[in-house]
C-alpha cells in the first residue's frame, strides 16, 4: 500500500487535529492537503484528485454533510472515498446521510485512523 503518490485531503477547522493528522500521515508516506473550510470544495478536490478524503462534520462554511454530498454529485469525484469524522455521537448516522464510505469518531487513535483509511481504499 506504500505508494509514493498516495494523496489525502483533510477538511477540519481544528488546527491541532490537522497538525497531528498531517504529521502522522506524512510519516506514513502520504501527500497531505489540509483545509480549514470546505469552500470551493469541488474545485479543490478536482485539482488534487486525492485517494481519500477526511471530512469533519463541523467544517465551515457548508458543513461536512453538504460538502460530501457536493462531491458525490460530481461524476469524476464521486468514487473518491470520504471518511467522515466527528466527535458527534451520531457519527454513523451523519456519515450515512452525507454519503461517506467510512467514519471515525473523535477522539481517535492512530490504529483506528489507519484501519479506516485502509478499509475504504
Amino acid at each position: 500500500m506504500d505508494r509514493p503518490d498516495k494523496k489525502i485531503v483533510i477538511f477540519d477547522d481544528d488546527e491541532d487535529i490537522l497538525s497531528i493528522c498531517i504529521y502522522i500521515l506524512e510519516e506514513q508516506g502520504w501527500e497531505v492537503h489540509a483545509f480549514t473550510n470546505c469552500n470551493d470544495i469541488v474545485e479543490r478536490i478536482t485539482s488534487i484528485m486525492p485517494d481519500v478524503i477526511l471530512m469533519d462534520n463541523w467544517i465551515p462554511d457548508d458543513g461536512g454533510i453538504i460538502a460530501t454530498q457536493k462531491l458525490k454529485k460530481e461524476e469524476k469525484l464521486k468514487q473518491i472515498p470520504v471518511i467522515y469524522f466527528s466527535a458527534n455521537s451520531d457519527i454513523q448516522l451523519l456519515a450515512g446521510h452525507a454519503g461517506a464510505e467510512g467514519y471515525l469518531a473523535k477522539p481517535f487513535d492512530l490504529e483506528e485512523l489507519d484501519r479506516v483509511i485502509n478499509q475504504v481504499l
